[in-house]
């Protein structure tokens, strides 16, 4: 598992999770370890045949394609990992996702406007990002998520985010500190976890 899967590992507790995009399995492998109720969707058809292969519980499903096939408040997450910049309208799934959620949404996003991006850029290069076959249609940065976030009353009370050099002993701890206080620019992919009402 990635950063991504693993921090999102870490904000969900028990409960049942929907995994949106859930590609071949490997977050629903973790989940069904961890004792988690879990089923995903993707838009692959040869992804969903090796998800069942697993024993997964999924569905072929075009995530561009308008309402989820689930009653509202079916599951205690909703998991949409780096799919988001990948359609035209993430907003409305996003709105899908907080409808068959009864409390949270995670997701991750890459982060079109951190510092390599914007030095390739500069550079005269396509960012690693942008290139072909990446299929990225939707750019995101930590303001534009944020705000997509607030509009739509899903209120983050967790976050997570990888930068450069982040492991290394000295210049590691500087750059998390940079990550933490402008992830605007120092974040190359962000993760969050989001509540539909106010947690007392």
């Amino acid at each position: 598992m990635g950063f991504n899967h693993e921090s999102a590992l870490e904000m969900i507790d028990d409960g049942s999770v929907l995994d949106l995009g859930c590609g071949d399995g490997t977050f629903l492998d973790s989940l069904k370890l961890r004792g988690n109720t879990a089923e995903g969707l993707d838009i692959s058809q040869e992804a969903i045949k090796k998800c069942e292969t697993k024993g997964h519980k999924v569905k072929l499903f075009d995530f561009s394609n308008g309402q989820l096939p689930y009653a509202d408040n079916s599951f205690d997450y909703v998991v949409m990992l780096d799919v988001l910049e990948h359609l035209y309208n993430p907003d409305a799934l996003l709105v899908e996702a907080k409808r068959v959620s009864k409390q949270f949404v995670i997701l991750s996003v890459p982060n079109f406007s951190s510092l390599p991006v914007r030095a390739q850029v500069f550079l005269g290069k396509v960012p690693e990002n942008n290139k072909r076959g990446k299929g990225h249609v939707f750019w995101f940065n930590w303001n534009i998520l944020t705000r997509m976030l607030q509009v739509r009353e899903l209120k983050i009370i967790a976050s997570k985010y990888r930068t450069f050099w982040q492991n290394k002993l000295v210049i590691g701890v500087v750059m998390r500190l940079l990550m933490n206080a402008m992830p605007n620019l120092f974040a190359l992919s962000l993760v969050v976890k989001a509540s539909k009402n106010d947690i007392k």
